[in-house]
């Protein structure tokens, strides 16, 4: 076999690094969805997580995270990373997170959905919040006091009360629209969260937004906004 020469060529776009759960079905997709592949690298790592979502399992993913952020492309320098766990955030600690990412790769910024939905909602001004969320109501109350901590008022909040998450990803855009639109009509709000991940939340929120006049934001729009903020990319809205 005839070896022949070659030249190499950096590319310069921007990387980010995304760890998503192992049982995540839908960040992946809706991030690909955001991000334009020609401006932007996104590299994807998994994290080993249980089949039920229970503050057991996401302690768990505090040990596997690290495994899971080593796996990106050695010698990497990555313009932001995101753990992409809003209750894993919010049980692990953002503080945590941003460490134990930072031990395993070579990151210029860490964030997560919890943070990205609290620099999302202070950009916006928005102070009453309802909250939407797939988890049962010990995870779901954990979410909201996290909320509640940053100094936001949770006006109000509905939960699924689903624990497995294969479920989590089948429930259907229709029912979050549904869920969405019942906090606005029972009480004022200045937004909603819809929190988790593996939530399919990409055309749910511009819809309830343009609809009722009350943005709508998710853990995958506030996730990939924040992203682009911090790697200094231009940001597409914190949906």
């Amino acid at each position: 076999m005839t070896r022949v020469p070659y030249t190499l060529k950096a590319d310069r776009r921007p990387r980010l690094g995304l760890i998503v759960l192992q049982a995540d079905e839908t960040i992946e997709d809706e991030f690909r969805q955001i991000f334009d592949p020609t401006q932007v690298r996104l590299h994807v790592s998994r994290v080993a997580s249980g089949a039920e979502l229970t503050p057991e399992t996401i302690h768990a993913m505090e040990t596997a995270l690290p495994k899971a952020v080593g796996l990106f492309p050695r010698g990497t320098r990555f313009d932001a990373v995101g753990y992409a766990c809003t209750s894993g955030a919010s049980l692990i600690g953002p503080k945590r997170v941003a460490a134990l990412v930072r031990s395993a790769c070579d990151a210029a910024a860490v964030t997560d959905p919890l943070t990205a939905a609290f620099a999302a909602l202070h950009a916006h001004a928005a102070r009453r919040i309802g909250i939407v969320s797939p988890y049962t109501p010990q995870i779901a109350q954990g979410v909201c006091a996290e909320f509640e901590a940053a100094g936001f008022e949770v006006a109000a909040s509905l939960s699924f009360g689903e624990e497995v998450e294969a479920n989590v990803a089948q429930i259907s855009p229709a029912s979050i629209d549904a869920a969405a639109r019942r906090l606005i009509d029972e009480s004022p709000l200045d937004a909603v969260f819809l929190s988790c991940t593996n939530l399919r939340t990409i055309t749910v929120c511009a819809n309830v937004a343009q609809d009722t006049g009350v943005p709508v934001h998710s853990s995958n729009g506030c996730l990939a906004w924040h992203m682009a903020n911090l790697a200094g990319l231009e940001p597409k809205p914190a949906t």
